[in-house]
């Protein structure tokens, strides 16, 4: 892979240029209903799966097979923090690829979508190996086909981190697509404290909501007052830490799950990276650095929010057809570093249109 960002091409319309426009429209209700459209619009089928995994944990998700042709890989599909299987850019990112020939998971984390009566324990970010596990046992759905992974957010972070962890857990994984990831929890805390309010209001929203509904599931288990709902977003992750993880400190619970600094140098497979310049949830420094990584190569856009990338009124999103052409790509065995001056997915976009 190349040394360095290369630049995006995504170029949206001037009025579609504002980032926290971006990120509003990207989970917006227009959006979840033609994302539901675009899905059913798809020949394929799709069933609702609960992996049993080690130690008890269960984890559901959705697995979704094309229809009209012989499917070419499997696609492990991770949403953002408080998504879920059936967020707009998920089932967006499933048609695209159902269209291309890819089957496709989309696993729901614990505690997200409806699944919180399936685990006793909370959720938190440093449960990779139930993620691990979930992989292999999706792995092992489709034996003979390649394996690819992709996320969105802190699904991202978790993308990474399974392609760090592929080699030393035995996982097929030929390479990951990600979307505006979380590299640096600390940083990304630091960042959302001191920037527009409404996403850490909407994150802490979410959170408190969820956690109020494990409450009333499991009470024996979890025996916390209102009090704690409602403490900001960094007094109720280190109430979290303290209770629900064995880290010491909320910055070594941060520490956990970091992928910044040096720690994607040593990634095994390569991963496609698709950030924004202007997100205004993830801190867009630390992804100069890993941009001259071995197996990273960084797709860097001057708009497209956090995980927005809407292309134009109808709502049609760059980022999710972007993850079904580098998947594309790998699978023709075409080389991913050489790009053209258009866009590279454009190839992609028509002949699936």
């Amino acid at each position: 892979m190349r040394s360095g960002p290369v630049r995006s091409g995504y170029a949206p319309p001037a009025w579609l240029r504002n980032p926290h426009l971006q990120s509003l429209l990207a989970s917006s209700p227009l959006r979840a209903v033609q994302s539901r459209r675009r899905l059913r619009q798809v020949p394929a089928t799709h069933a609702p799966t609960l992996l049993e995994l080690t130690g008890g944990v269960r984890l559901q998700g959705v697995a979704s097979v094309p229809a009209a042709r012989a499917p070419r890989a499997a696609v492990l599909l991770l949403h953002g923090w408080e998504g879920s299987a059936e967020s707009s850019y998920m089932r967006l990112t499933a048609a695209h690829l159902l269209r291309a020939g890819f089957v496709v998971f989309r696993l729901n984390f614990r505690d997200h979508g409806d699944t919180h009566h399936l685990n006793e324990g909370l959720f938190h970010s440093n449960r990779l190996d139930e993620v691990v596990d979930a992989a292999h046992a999706v792995a092992s759905r489709w034996p003979q086909l390649p394996m690819f992974a992709a996320g969105f957010s802190l699904g991202g972070n978790f993308a990474l981190r399974l392609a760090l962890r592929a080699g030393q857990a035995g996982l097929p994984l030929r390479q990951v697509a990600v979307v505006c990831p979380l590299l640096d929890p600390a940083r990304t805390m630091d960042s959302m404290e001191v920037g527009p309010a409404v996403y850490m209001r909407h994150f802490e929203r979410m959170w408190r909501r969820s956690l109020a509904r494990k409450r009333a599931l499991f009470p024996q288990a979890h025996g916390f007052d209102d009090a704690v709902l409602r403490l900001p977003m960094r007094a109720l992750t280190d109430w979290m830490v303290r209770h629900a993880t064995e880290f010491p400190s909320l910055a070594d619970y941060f520490d956990g799950y970091s992928v910044a600094g040096e720690r994607l140098r040593a990634l095994p497979v390569p991963a496609h990276i698709l950030m924004a310049a202007d997100d205004p949830v993830i801190p867009l420094e630390d992804f100069h650095h890993i941009a001259g990584f071995p197996n990273v190569r960084l797709e860097l856009a001057a708009h497209g929010g956090h995980c927005g990338f809407i292309e134009r009124a109808s709502l049609d999103g760059y980022s999710e057809r972007w993850v079904a052409a580098r998947f594309l790509a790998a699978l023709d065995a075409r080389d991913p570093a050489v790009e053209s001056a258009h866009d590279p997915c454009g190839e992609y976009d028509h002949a699936s249109a």
